[in-house]
């Protein structure tokens, strides 16, 4: 990367959550941390705001979700503060007594993994790939720095922890006796994402590769035909539960429903581009040919679906 990076990544947060905001709920003041169960022993944290971070939700903008074992807790996500780490403790413990042994931070976007600092202690392995941990010792001080100014301090003081255990492609593992695989998304939405797949329960924990309530959020590292792939691949695994970065869990229907609209999405703008077909022209068409069927599946199609175009026909250059 090189040093406007930085200044990119801000931005694609900031025009993605700020898109978002306008038409969800990123000012929702909500900031209890009420344990949600999807099995028996599989649990989620879903936070009521997704845009950006604000002084009133005091940065807490995506899920969390973490697995009792027979030894101990695994989590997926810490969120993004110190602060809201020591709230997820919190609120593991009213389910369970287990300690939290391992952490997973599915990607390096600052709202799910700065809370690591919560989980330092030298008997946790935090676990990530190689690429996000590159990442986020890269921009790590500017995400704190910049969580810490547009939340306007509310969210406090934050260490950087940074992942102890590196994962390689198709990796497998037992925790607690839980068998656990991890999944590549060959930076579907950004450098190194790791999904977790639990293939007893069928259950998958997907960061932000996967989606439920809102379009995919997809980012401008070239890689749209990778989140295409890699959400097919986790349709045909079959998940009974697909558990995702923000918003509600849902169903493998979820995931077909994106690599359908990805798909259909750059087929059209590829085949235009080389047309010579204006974005606003393509736009106005897939409006015309998609919308019917998917704005009804999605909160945020009419904002989301001009970024889409715009930034897969940018990608075409």
């Amino acid at each position: 990367m090189n040093q406007k990076e930085p200044i990119k990544i801000i931005r694609l947060i900031l025009c993605m959550f700020v898109i978002i905001s306008n038409s969800s709920c990123a000012g929702n003041a909500n900031t209890d941390f009420e344990v949600t169960t999807i099995t028996q022993n599989v649990y989620s944290i879903i936070s009521p705001s997704k845009g950006l971070p604000t002084p009133e939700n005091k940065g807490w903008n995506s899920n969390i979700h973490f697995v009792v074992t027979g030894k101990g807790v695994l989590l997926f996500d810490t969120g993004s503060s110190e602060a809201i780490g020591n709230k997820i403790k919190k609120a593991i413990k009213t389910v369970t007594n287990q300690p939290v042994r391992w952490v997973i931070n599915s990607h390096s976007h600052a709202d799910h993994w700065l809370g690591n600092a919560a989980f330092s202690e030298s008997d946790i392995e935090i676990i990530a790939s190689d690429k996000a941990h590159i990442t986020m010792e890269k921009y790590g001080k500017k995400d704190v720095e910049f969580y810490y100014k547009v939340t306007k301090g509310t969210i406090g003081s934050t260490k950087l922890a940074f992942p102890k255990v590196l994962l390689t492609q198709g990796q497998k593992r037992k925790f607690g006796g839980i068998d656990v695989e991890f999944i590549f998304s060959n930076d579907g939405h950004s450098p190194g994402d790791i999904l977790m797949w639990l293939p007893k329960q069928k259950i998958i924990f997907g960061g932000d590769v996967l989606s439920s309530d809102w379009m995919p959020m997809i980012s401008d590292y070239k890689n749209v035909p990778n989140l295409i792939s890699i959400l097919y691949k986790i349709a045909n695994l079959n998940p009974t539960v697909v558990l995702t970065g923000h918003g509600k869990a849902t169903t493998t229907e979820s995931v077909i429903r994106d690599a359908d609209l990805l798909s259909n999405v750059w087929e059209k703008v590829t085949s235009d581009f080389a047309k010579g077909k204006s974005s606003n022209e393509i736009i106005e068409d897939i409006k015309v040919t998609l919308g019917p069927k998917y704005k009804p599946l999605y909160k945020d199609f009419n904002s989301e679906i001009i970024r889409h175009v715009n930034l897969m026909y940018k990608l075409q250059h």
